[in-house]
């Protein structure tokens, strides 16, 4: 029923919208600037084709490039000189093309201190992609978990539910359900955000998003089951939509408190380094370490069997929790009572 109603449709189309949108919108951007266009004849033409973003015009002779300087048709020409300490001049119509003249300076011997340092500009565009693409599905499927279990709860539908299949059946259902429909969300996510950075060849960008974006889809298969396995057990201990939120709202803040971590901290490498081991940010965490180069290879592993434990763990006790409290209306269910035997 979910993979078919409209509000889910349209909004994992407007959001797959918006990740093909910033992708092209990054390709585009960055091929906005345009090559100048230069003529260049003789030794000048080995001089051109060592300088950057410049589209070359080879020409037989001076009077050759003079003519499509005077005509429009490139900006300025190199051509070969003696007394020139570069061994080329330029030539230009009525201005002096700066851009050129740059280029063509020695520039001085630069070292660079931390050659693999990364861009912060796109270290924080990264934190909010992973961010709010695990808050928005986390949030998104594990209301539909908590309203659905509250509304069969209200409506005794549960009852009937239960005269057929046993609780933990009907909580497997509801957690594997929507956790295979984030996951397809997520891997459709991901997979398109690739295509489009390999169409618009941004290719090395890909490289660099390539393991991290991988490492995300894996950790959050197992992140969302968890919070799916809490969302269930808590809106369990309700029978009123009214009360979802009060109930819910603790596994809500564990969702969103590494969305706000991730991006406030997304250059510090303690914060994210303790994100990257805690279960419930680890999905956000790590993969933000894999990007930024600052993970071991082991360290992924380690993470995922601790995100894999813990999962274990929230999925006994939750199921206790919504075994215990499903068939109980009316007043909120202490959380006490739930865990009892």
């Amino acid at each position: 029923m979910k993979l078919r109603s409209k509000a889910f449709l349209i909004s994992t189309g407007i959001l797959m919208l918006a990740v093909l949108g910033s992708v092209l919108a990054g390709g585009i951007f960055s091929s906005a600037s345009p090559k100048m266009n230069v003529a260049a004849t003789g030794a000048a033409i080995s001089v051109a084709q060592q300088l950057p973003d410049l589209k070359i015009t080879k020409v037989d002779s001076v009077d050759a490039a003079k003519k499509l300087v005077n005509d429009g048709t490139v900006e300025a020409a190199l051509v070969p000189s003696d007394d020139a300490p570069t061994g080329v001049e330029i030539l230009a119509l009525d201005s002096v093309p700066q851009e050129l003249v740059v280029a063509l300076s020695s520039p001085p011997t630069v070292h660079l201190l931390d050659p693999n340092a990364m861009n912060p500009l796109l270290a924080y565009f990264a934190a909010i992609a992973f961010g709010i693409v695990f808050f928005m599905s986390a949030m998104t499927f594990g209301t539909t978990i908590a309203q659905s279990v509250v509304e069969e709860k209200q409506t005794r539908i549960v009852e009937i539910l239960m005269s057929t299949i046993s609780v933990r059946a009907l909580m497997a259902g509801k957690v594997l359900g929507n956790s295979l429909l984030a996951f397809a969300q997520i891997a459709a996510i991901a997979a398109l955000a690739a295509l489009g950075l390999s169409v618009t060849g941004q290719g090395e960008l890909l490289a660099s998003f390539g393991p991290s974006i991988a490492w995300f889809v894996v950790f959050f298969v197992f992140g969302f089951v968890m919070i799916a396995a809490l969302y269930a057990a808590t809106a369990s201990l309700v029978s009123r939509q009214e009360d979802v939120g009060s109930v819910t709202s603790p596994v809500m803040m564990l969702v969103m408190l590494p969305y706000i971590l991730v991006i406030a901290f997304n250059d510090n490498p303690v914060v994210l380094s303790i994100m990257s081991y805690v279960p419930f940010s680890a999905p956000v965490g790590m993969p933000m370490r894999i990007f930024l180069g600052a993970a071991a290879w082991w360290e992924p592993l380690l993470s995922l069997v601790i995100l894999l434990a813990s999962t274990a763990i929230v999925i006994a006790i939750g199921a206790r929790i919504y075994s215990n409290a499903l068939l109980r209306t009316g007043a909120r269910v202490k959380l006490s009572e739930a865990l009892a035997r």
